[in-house]
């Protein structure tokens, strides 16, 4: 019988910490802290390592503390040069795979900030020729985390990751507002009712309709563009608790410095460091602007599913690219899937906002301790979002065309379009028109010529879609 080699057969190192000694993969880079995160954080389905602008931001801020750190003489050139080297590996991604900790953690971010360091410090100890592990030439604490805190290192690669991922957010932002504006143009001349409490309300056209839909999105990029700004701000040089304890004098204002080459952000460093270190005002100000978006989003999918309700017993005003059959028991049943999809992303980042808020609040003194689902929070709302936004737009919007035949009908049809009589026969006369017209099914315009209220030449003037679209003229 053959024996199957199980992991036992699996090449180990040996570390050792606060809690003592641990078994390692031989392989790896990360250290004993790394794994003791694995062996005790093993809660969701999100690794470190499933956000790559995250592990860019740790390794920018380890780099911008090594320079810092060598500008004031306390690292050596070899030390800084193989650190700042295992650095920009970590950022071009060469070392993803290195990060497997759970986003959900407790420590207030000690098992992130220490994976970076043990392996930045492994790394660098390969660059000089040692092995890993030997600590003693490059160590994570003493060298790759000289000057530095969780505290301060943790809350600053959060900030500089979401700076760079709402970036990205608003570029596909934009790219659905556009989606919605090209429909806008290509429906303007499509005249249908609009509706207010889902009952007939006056007419517009299907291109305002769209057109509303670009402009109510694009004043979602000002708001993210306004509160990220927020995270400019950061505390590198608080270290524990603000106070600066284990820095020295310049340390501070020469990391920030730094960090700023390095991601080329406007990052400037907090006035007050003690106030900083347990903040989290920005997440919650920046979260409840992801919010908004969702809410608005969810909304115009609503109104997507309304409108394409049907095909015979619904609005049936437009079209949504059928992707898929619509049930298992229901032959030529095609659903909307791709708004319901928006929707269920839109109430997971509106009940992310909710975790963000109670992660704010449970603070206390000089440390916010729920920073992990803070960030993890946000920045699952942001990847979501980014591809909702990019499902519905492709998959959707891009894609949807008119019923103007429907369109029309339903217009002429509607008793709404008494509303357009008001200015001239006057809001009693319109009143007892429209109620004639839903006790005898009788159309307005039909009514309106049989009453001899208005010749058919000032009634068809009155009617013409340009006169219903906006304001009208003095005459």
């Amino acid at each position: 019988m053959k024996l199957q080699r199980g992991k036992q057969d699996k090449k180990m190192r040996k570390e050792s910490d606060l809690i003592g000694e641990l078994e390692i993969p031989a392989d790896v880079y990360y250290g004993v802290q790394t794994q003791r995160a694995i062996n005790n954080f093993d809660i969701s389905t999100a690794k470190l390592s499933h956000y790559r602008t995250f592990i860019w931001a740790l390794g920018a801020v380890k780099k911008a503390a090594a320079l810092a750190n060598h500008e004031l003489g306390l690292l050596d050139d070899k030390i800084t040069d193989t650190i700042v080297q295992a650095c920009d590996e970590v950022m071009e991604g060469r070392l993803d795979d290195q990060f497997p900790i759970d986003m959900v953690q407790g420590g207030a971010g000690t098992s992130t900030n220490m994976n970076a360091n043990e392996v930045i410090a492994n790394r660098a100890l390969e660059i000089m020729g040692y092995a890993r592990g030997d600590y003693e030439h490059c160590s994570p604490n003493d060298h790759v985390n000289l000057s530095q805190s969780t505290n301060d290192a943790y809350p600053t690669a959060i900030k500089i990751a979401l700076i760079k991922m709402n970036l990205k957010l608003i570029e596909h932002v934009k790219l659905l507002v556009e989606s919605f504006r090209k429909k806008g143009e290509e429906f303007a001349d499509v005249l249908k009712m609009g509706r207010t409490q889902l009952q007939d309300a006056v007419p517009m056209t299907l291109g305002q309709e769209f057109s509303a839909f670009a402009a109510n999105l694009a004043e979602e990029i000002d708001r993210l563009t306004q509160n990220a700004h927020l995270f400019n701000e950061i505390n590198m040089g608080a270290t524990a608790i603000g106070t600066g304890i284990n820095s020295v004098e310049g340390y501070a204002e020469s990391c920030v410095r730094h960090m700023g080459e390095i991601t080329g952000f406007p990052l400037v460093l907090a006035s007050n460091l003690v106030e900083a270190t347990p903040d989290t005002g920005s997440y919650v100000i920046f979260s409840s602007a992801l919010k908004r978006m969702a809410v608005k989003l969810s909304k115009i999918s609503n109104d997507l599913r309304l409108l394409s309700s049907g095909p015979r017993a619904g609005f049936d005003e437009i079209n949504l690219p059928a992707v898929q059959p619509g049930s298992s028991i229901m032959p030529g049943k095609v659903n909307p899937v791709i708004p319901e999809v928006m929707n269920q992303i839109c109430f997971r980042v509106i009940g992310n906002d909710l975790t963000v808020t109670f992660a704010a609040e449970a603070g206390q003194l000089q440390l916010n301790a729920m920073e992990p689902v803070l960030a993890y929070s946000i920045m699952e709302s942001m990847v979501f979002m980014k591809k909702g936004m990019d499902t519905l737009r492709l998959k959707c919007i891009d894609g949807i065309t008119a019923n103007r035949k429907v369109c029309k009908k339903m217009v002429k049809k509607s008793i709404g379009i008494v509303t357009a009589l008001n200015p001239v026969i006057g809001y009693k006369h319109s009143t007892r028109i429209a109620k004639k017209a839903l006790e005898t099914g009788k159309g307005v315009y039909e009514i309106v010529l049989e009453e001899g209220i208005l010749s058919k030449e000032e009634l068809d003037e009155i009617l013409k879609p340009e006169n219903m679209l906006g304001p009208h003229r003095e005459q």
